[in-house]
């Protein structure tokens, strides 16, 4: 599995945690070993750049996803196929400002995140109520599921 991180924000992040959450969402998910990420960190200008570009919405935004083969969560006994999933792009500015309303830390907010896009990447939606629980289950359980991983390291 190829996940680039790249850090382009002015804030300091914990990379190597994303990675492994990145990792985990991807198996969780019967991603195929072979399948590409990048999750990119941007700062509120450039994250305003592509909210506006890409969904016609002004200011900066949380996270994007940008799907590129359309890849589809896999099985247990069937992994999706291999491809370009695709980029998560993070705005740790607007995150950090989400999380401290939240009352956690930057990075949990940013694994919240990244778990959610690379969800998106992988067809979730929650434009309708029955996706929205979907994908929040989901994306609960992975974060669940990766927190009790991390304790054991």
């Amino acid at each position: 599995m190829s996940i680039e991180i790249n850090n382009e924000s002015a804030i300091e992040v914990d990379e190597s945690a994303l990675q492994r959450l990145a990792v985990y969402t991807l198996d969780a998910m019967h991603v195929h070993q072979d399948a590409e990420l990048a999750i990119l960190l941007v700062d509120e200008g450039a994250m305003e750049q592509l909210h506006v570009q890409w969904m016609d919405e002004p200011g900066p935004t949380d996270v994007l996803s940008f799907p590129m083969d359309e890849l589809r969560p896999g099985t247990e006994d069937q992994p999706s196929s291999p491809g370009l999933l695709g980029d998560v792009v993070l705005c740790p500015q607007v995150a950090e400002s989400q999380a401290r309303q939240a009352g956690h830390p930057l990075l949990d907010e940013l694994q919240l995140l990244t778990a959610h896009g690379i969800l998106h990447l992988l067809g979730f939606d929650h434009a309708e109520p029955d996706e929205e629980k979907e994908m929040f289950s989901i994306q609960r359980d992975i974060l669940v599921g990766f927190a009790m991983q991390e304790r054991r390291r």
